[in-house]
């Protein structure tokens, strides 16, 4: 705790203190001199009853909770909640990632565990193809709503069948280059589109992060150890092919996420106002934050206005901040709203309406929750 004042003005900093204050109720800020008094406190609270996963799930007012999850994992727990008393609901959300990046290293074996979870040889891209809608099909069953794609650029483009099956075999012997990986994970966010489509799973796309930039980190710890930096991401031609093809059907929903807050105004906002089945994500990751908020706001209010966006959903790791970012949103989106009824925009009537529609309606629409 000796370093807790670089935590200071920053997001983490505000989770930090109202995890402590509202949850734990803990009033001391962190510190070398506090530390093993704190970490006593909390361990003694963290081994109460109502402190336990579900009682908090309870105390939090949590109605929906959705995990992201791997083509190929089984979903045991979510099995196991399932059939337990617990009355909560916790959802999967299908992640293809490890199998549509056919340039990762890991790509191998995660085919492998692809192969053993869809019960198919996969030898072949129509194989792969029918694993991927075999595995969304037991991902519905389990209760999925919705999946989600994390991609360097939201470039789409669609391949001939007998295209993305020599790339797919180049892939097998490990052969593919830098653009047989970039036009395959072009084409399978096409071919997720239209798999949603077909079945109805929202579609969920985060671009923009370089990956794993210190390669001293990396190659010492492994990937996701937060050494991931925010870059330029372009939207409007490279996801032109998917909205082309697929924005228009009443049966896709897509919502777009971005690191890049200079593409609020310029496309995101146009894109979404235009196109009938997308919507705009909340600020996410870097911008997570009162200030990351009131700029999404203020930059996407008046091309896509409320109803094309899907209020708020929280992305975290962290359980025990599930409430301070929903408390955040609701009063920097409070703020937004009194704001434009003290210069007569809006009638306080119409306030109450889209602040109810921000906090809750317009993510159980947004997610067909």
């Amino acid at each position: 705790c000796a370093h807790y004042y670089l935590f200071a003005a920053t997001p983490t900093g505000c989770w930090l203190e109202h995890v402590l204050a509202a949850v734990l109720d803990i009033d001391e800020k962190p510190s070398a001199r506090n530390a093993d008094a704190l970490y006593d406190a909390i361990l003694e609270k963290l081994a109460r009853p109502a402190f336990r996963p579900r009682a908090l799930y309870e105390q939090f007012n949590i109605e929906v909770l959705s995990t992201t999850d791997a083509a190929s994992d089984s979903l045991e727990y979510h099995r196991a909640l399932s059939d337990s008393s617990f009355k909560g609901r916790v959802i999967p959300t299908f992640r293809p990632d490890g199998v549509t990046d056919i340039a990762a290293r890991a790509w191998p074996e995660e085919m492998d565990r692809l192969r053993a979870a869809s019960g198919l040889a996969i030898h072949s891209y129509r194989e792969f193809i029918a694993a991927l809608e075999k595995r969304r099909a037991f991902f519905r069953e389990m209760g999925a709503t919705a999946t989600d794609h994390g991609v360097n650029t939201p470039f789409t483009h669609r391949l001939s069948g007998q295209e993305a099956e020599t790339i797919f075999q180049k892939a097998l012997k490990g052969q593919v280059d830098a653009n047989d990986a970039r036009l395959f994970t072009a084409h399978m966010l096409m071919e997720m589109a239209r798999m949603s489509v077909d079945d109805g799973l929202v579609m969920q796309i985060h671009p923009g992060a370089w990956r794993n930039h210190n390669r001293f980190i990396h190659e010492r710890f492994g990937a996701d150890k937060g050494a991931d930096i925010p870059v330029h991401t372009e939207f409007t031609g490279n996801l032109r092919p998917l909205l082309e093809a697929y924005g228009n059907d009443p049966n896709f929903r897509l919502i777009v996420f971005t690191l890049d807050e200079s593409t609020y105004a310029r496309e995101l906002a146009p894109l979404a106002g235009h196109y009938p089945a997308m919507r705009l994500g909340p600020p996410w990751w870097f911008h997570d934050s009162i200030h990351g908020m009131i700029r999404y706001r203020e930059r996407v209010t008046e091309t896509a206005g409320f109803y094309n966006t899907v209020g708020f959903n929280d992305d975290t790791r962290a359980f025990l901040s599930i409430p301070a970012r929903h408390d955040l949103n609701r009063r920097v989106d409070a703020n937004f709203l009194a704001g434009l009824v003290s210069r007569h925009i809006l009638d306080m009537e119409q306030a109450r309406e889209i602040a109810r529609a921000l906090a809750y309606d317009l993510a159980r629409d947004g997610y067909k929750l």
